[in-house]
Order: C-alpha cells, then sequence, then structure tokens
C-alpha cells in the first residue's frame, strides 16, 4: 500500500519541471513572437520613411529579396538603390502580419501589404494589395531580416 502514494510523488516529481519547461518555452516564444512583430512593422516604416539607418540595424548584409516587380534585390545596398531612384517611394505602407512561425534561430512572418504608391513614382498614387513573407534570423546575437518574398494580389 505504501508503493502506491511513493508512485505518484515520483510521477509529480518527474512531470512538474516538463511542465514548468513547457511554459516557459510558451512564454519565451510569445515573448519572441511580439518583439518579432515589432521588428517587422519597423522595418516596413523605415522604407516608408526612407531611414536608412533602421534599415541598416534591421537587415542582413546579404538580405534577398524576391521583389513584387518579378526580380531578385540581392544585398540591402541594393534595396536602398531602389529607394533612391524612386522604385520604391510609398505615400503610405501598412503591413498585417497574421501569421509569426518560431523555429530556432529562425522566425517566419507572414500577411497582407497595401502600399499607396507616391505621386513621384512610376504607378503615381496607385494602390497595390500584395502578399509576403519576411524571414528573420538570429546572427551574432541579433535579429536580422535576411530574406523577402512580396507577390501582388491580382485585383
Amino acid at each position: 500500500m505504501k508503493s502506491i502514494p511513493v508512485f505518484y510523488f515520483v510521477v509529480i516529481l518527474v512531470m512538474f519541471p516538463t511542465v514548468i519547461y513547457a511554459q516557459n518555452r510558451e512564454n519565451r516564444n510569445e515573448t519572441l513572437e511580439q518583439q518579432i512583430r515589432r521588428l517587422d512593422l519597423s522595418e516596413a516604416e523605415a522604407i516608408l520613411k526612407k531611414d536608412f539607418r533602421v534599415l541598416d540595424e534591421l537587415s542582413s548584409n546579404d538580405f534577398t529579396t524576391n521583389s513584387p516587380r518579378n526580380e531578385i534585390v540581392r544585398g540591402k545596398e541594393a534595396l536602398k538603390e531602389l529607394i533612391r531612384r524612386g522604385v520604391v517611394d510609398y505615400a503610405s505602407f501598412v503591413r498585417e502580419i497574421e501569421t509569426v512561425l518560431i523555429h530556432g534561430k529562425t522566425v517566419i512572418t507572414m500577411g497582407l501589404e497595401t502600399v499607396v504608391m507616391s505621386q513621384n513614382s512610376p504607378q503615381k498614387g496607385q494602390t497595390i494589395k500584395r502578399r509576403f513573407t519576411n524571414v528573420w534570423m538570429k546572427r551574432n546575437g541579433k535579429w536580422l531580416l535576411t530574406a523577402r518574398h512580396a507577390s501582388i494580389i491580382c485585383p
């Protein structure tokens, strides 16, 4: 009879750390998700404001975009050049993050973007809706936007 209470005591001792670990991991993932959401929205704002300092902080040197203009843009300097030339020039930029996937040192965000092209851009004031996928990687202790895909949604 004494073995039954001992058995339950051992089960509780074994299960308690597992439950605590799972809760801590879930809390860390929620915190990481909130951090990545903030970084992702900051990157969109930096594009809108043409803030190269913030873009430098948030994106890796080898940042690569599968662009909605049907081209691959390699490197953050190439992106900044598109901004300087007015190819990427928005009057407004709204990014709606619909999901965040966490896989260790890689986090993927996906969702919808609505951009209104500036009057100076070739598409003068046109509203464009597109789907996006952003890939964030932890490099040297810092989360950096490393890859991106954006596709225009046909009306």
